[in-house]
């Protein structure tokens, strides 16, 4: 197998393949004309040093432009070429015109490639004019004829010129250099032979009538060369303007569509004919540091450029400043030692502004050819330049801004509603088969604890922290976004429901490691609601919509990962719709309430009840207090239900008191009433309504709502103990809160949740867990409720432990009013006591 070598890039060295056959070619020509015209007499040499002066002389007005890298000049030599082929023979013409360019070379200081080349084209471009006239007629007067044949000459001359110096630069540089070079120089090619031969032929004409005209013929020859060089400095000055007005739209119009960078670059390197044009903007916000630059061999940007960085540096000083070093311009040591070292021969760096402040550089590096440096006015092209880009790249920052915010996040930087709608949108329309899209919807759990206890800045912390794991740890392809104060979103294409589900479960596990705020530790929890595409939904609201329900769900069941499921969605609008009935099932009390009893496990004694919402509602029938319960805490309802539900508690303890047989009540608070200041007074004013000793109420809260890092429930907590009811941790065990929480809280009971007692009698880790708990109580102070007794065996062990209340299906299930009296009498017997009746159990089955 064999391999191909890269070709070989030409370089200026190349420039002698045509220059060695042009010597030859010239050579051959020459010798020819000597053995064919040697009439050479002292009259012929004495005007051939005049024209030769003259030729030197008018090689002072070029007309210069630039090919990629090289430097093409145009002299006007076709003038005296006229009058050297008329008074001369064309051997003599040939040296003259020879030396002629050997002299203009030398004094232009070109490197000898060039030199030779253009020596060697001079010569033979003359002496193949020589040739041709030759070959004309010979001349007779000055009449037509003449005039044809020498333009003839002359043009054979220049034509020859202009091939040559094609056929370099597609030697050097390429076929498409060759190309640039015939559309660039053959207007000016027609233009200048026609003119200039012209011009000759009447100086001719001036001549031939009176010697003395050459005085006339000098002076206008002074005036031809001065109009020349003006001629030369518009056509640059021209050139320029319109380049520099096409540059100016050219920035208008990339700086709205993308493509600043592009046309600023190429558009700077060509109007000043530099080897680099560079553009650099410094790292700026969320912005990176920015290099680009367009040099003259390559079609595409780059990003190197020579410019030192203390040329960079100190156009960056004192407000910005543009700074230019090379023949042209005055330079310090430090800064001509820094374009040595790397090899730049002048630049002109300029400073971007917005404003007062530099926000990059505009940078051009090594005028092209050898027709001469940068100057003055080049620095003065660049700073307009600089000026309209500085705005152009502020604008575009400024747009790429606006467009990056409105589909961003402003506090984690993913993607937000939006951004993650439309992505939706894109997913849903080219989903492969087979596949499904899918969203999980994660809700952070306490945010608002964590804004109420430790601040926003803590809560914008918590949610920084979960969406940069988030970020870490989904899937390369997902795009993550946060679409709520405390939701974020994971869409991505996946291969089933089943396994979108495993995904939120192993990303709900990643995101659940501590953070820290000082010396706090939060554990960071979330529910997860999972939908697919297309079994949940076909359009990205409906997706968003239902995996907000499914993550409403999942707060609710263990491990806090839901797919969604109609019988959710039914649910969710269910609850919606129940909001009006409850309020008018409030206004007309059709809440029943249900008790539970509690009994001492080790004297089976009825010590107390549990007080229970129930709500039948007359076309949905039995609702489920977790529903209501939602209901009324969405809707501002839960003040109402909760009152309702203590003062039916209340009424009936009262009534039992009076029947010298006194019970306590137990009633549930949700953690939006423990935050309500008012709260206590009510609780205040209804046990003196209704003549109820404190301690004979008991307030049930669950874990989540007293344990943590939140103290804003103790103040409401403090008041209920100081006024003398009983405060009771609910459902403990549930959270992920240490039983050291327990100690600072000012509560009489914790109550086991029914989880772990029911499981207790077969769970070898359920039993550790009520062993702990019920051991640390006793230890605090504190009764201990279990709750979910259901068996013989269960109460055993809890007895065994200590525990000394217990509440379940073994003793009874919630009961109303009318059947808790008919429990009462059937399940229990009276025991008279000093402090009043009690009753016992008397059989438990």
């Amino acid at each position: 197998m064999s391999s191909r070598q890269a070709p070989r890039r030409r370089t200026a060295e190349d420039a002698w393949l045509i220059t060695g056959p042009l010597g030859l070619f010239a050579v051959i020509l020459t010798t020819g004309l000597a053995l064919v015209d040697d009439s050479v007499t002292g009259n012929d040499l004495a005007v051939a040093a005049l024209l030769l002066a003259i030729t030197v002389g008018v090689e002072v007005v070029i007309l210069p432009f630039v090919v990629r890298r090289d430097g093409v000049t145009v002299v006007v030599t076709e003038i005296p070429m006229v009058l050297a082929f008329f008074f001369l023979p064309p051997v003599v013409v040939v040296l003259v015109f020879t030396i002629a360019a050997l002299v203009g070379q030398l004094r232009r200081r070109l490197p000898p490639v060039k030199l030779w080349f253009n020596v060697a084209r001079a010569a033979a471009a003359t002496a193949l004019a020589g040739v041709v006239l030759l070959a004309l007629p010979p001349m007779r007067g000055v009449g037509p004829g003449t005039w044809g044949i020498l333009f003839a000459a002359v043009a054979t001359y220049t034509l020859a010129t202009f091939v040559s110096v094609v056929g370099v630069f597609a030697v050097i540089q390429g076929l498409a250099a060759g190309r640039e070079v015939v559309r660039t120089g053959y207007r000016m090619l027609l233009m200048t032979v026609g003119v200039n031969v012209a011009v000759g032929l009447i100086v001719l004409l001036v001549l031939k009538v009176t010697p003395w005209s050459a005085l006339l013929v000098l002076g206008l020859a002074v005036v031809m060369l001065l109009m020349y060089r003006s001629y030369a400095q518009f056509l640059g000055q021209h050139r320029m303007l319109s380049e520099l007005y096409d540059l100016s739209r050219a920035i208008g119009k990339g700086g709205q569509d993308g493509g600043l960078a592009d046309d600023l670059l190429f558009r700077v390197r060509a109007l000043v004919q530099a080897e680099y044009a560079a553009l650099w903007l410094p790292a700026q916000g969320r912005h990176p540091e920015v290099l680009l630059s367009a040099r003259v061999d390559d079609s595409g940007l780059l990003d190197v450029v020579p410019t030192p960085a203390l040329v960079r540096a100190r156009a960056q000083e004192a407000g910005g400043r543009t700074v230019a070093a090379g023949s042209r311009f005055e330079a310090d040591d430090a800064l001509r030692q820094a374009l040595r070292e790397s090899g730049v021969k002048d630049l002109i760096v300029t400073p971007l502004r917005s404003g007062k402040a530099v926000i990059g550089t505009l940078e051009v590096v090594n005028r092209l050819g050898d027709i001469g440096d940068f100057t003055s006015g080049h620095v003065r092209v660049l700073e307009t330049i600089a000026a309209h880009a500085g705005v152009a790249v502020e604008n575009s920052r400024l747009v790429d801004r606006l467009r990056y915010d409105a589909y961003h996040d402003g506090l984690t930087a993913l993607a937000n509603r939006r951004r993650i709608t439309e992505a939706l949108e894109e997913s849903v329309i080219v989903r492969a088969p087979g596949e499904v899209v899918a969203v999980l919807l994660f809700d952070v759990d306490r945010l608002r604890d964590v804004n109420e206890s430790l601040g926003h800045a803590a809560g914008d912390k918590l949610l920084a922290e979960v969406a940069k794991r988030l970020r870490a740890f989904a899937p390369p392809a997902a795009l993550v976004g946060r679409v709520g104060g405390d939701e974020f979103v994971v869409t991505l294409r996946s291969e089933s429901a089943d396994a979108a589900t495993l995904l939120a479960v192993e990303l709900r596990e990643q995101v659940r490691d501590p953070i820290k705020f000082g010396t706090l530790t939060i554990d960071v929890d979330t529910a997860v609601g999972v939908v697919v595409h297309p079994d949940h939904g076909s359009d990205p609201a409906t997706l968003l919509q239902r995996a907000d329900v499914a993550t409403t769900a999942a707060k609710s069941v263990p491990g806090g990962v839901q797919l969604f499921s109609a019988g959710l969605e039914s649910r969710s609008v269910r609850r919606l719709e129940l909001a009006g009935d409850l309020r008018r099932a409030l206004d007309n009390d059709e809440l029943e309430v249900y008790f539970q009893p509690k009994v001492t496990l080790t004297d089976r004694r009825l010590v107390g009840v549990e007080c229970l919402a129930r709500w039948e509602h007359p076309a949905h029938g039995a609702v489920a207090p977790e529903d209501f319960v939602a209901v009324a805490e969405h809707t501002g309802q839960l003040g109402r239900l909760t009152e309702a539900v203590l003062k039916e508690g209340l009424r009936r303890c009262r009534e039992w008191a009076d029947a010298d047989r006194p019970l306590s009540v137990a009633v549930n608070l949700s953690p939006r009433t423990l935050v309500d200041p008012g709260f206590p007074g009510r609780v205040d004013a209804l046990l003196r309504e209704y003549g109820v000793a404190p301690e004979q109420v008991t307030f049930e809260i669950k874990e989540d709502g007293v344990v943590g890092p939140n103290d804003r429930p103790l103040p409401t907590l403090r008041r209920l103990r100081d006024l003398g009811v009983r405060l009771s941790v609910d459902d403990f065990g549930t959270g992920y809160s240490s039983l050291s929480y327990l100690r600072r809280l000012p509560v009489h009971e914790v109550k086991i949740d029914r989880s772990f007692v029911q499981g207790m009698a077969t769970d070898a880790g359920d039993l550790a867990i009520v062993r702990a708990v019920v051991a640390l109580s006793l230890q605090f102070g504190l009764t201990v409720v279990a709750e979910g007794v259901e068996s013989e065996l269960t109460l055993e062990l809890l007895k065994e432990m200590g525990c000394e209340i217990g509440q379940g299906f073994l003793f009874s299930r919630p009961l109303p009013y009318e059947r808790l009296e008919a429990w009462f009498g059937a399940r229990t017997e009276a025991e008279p006591t000093p402090l009043g009746e009690v009753r016992r159990l008397r059989a438990v089955t």
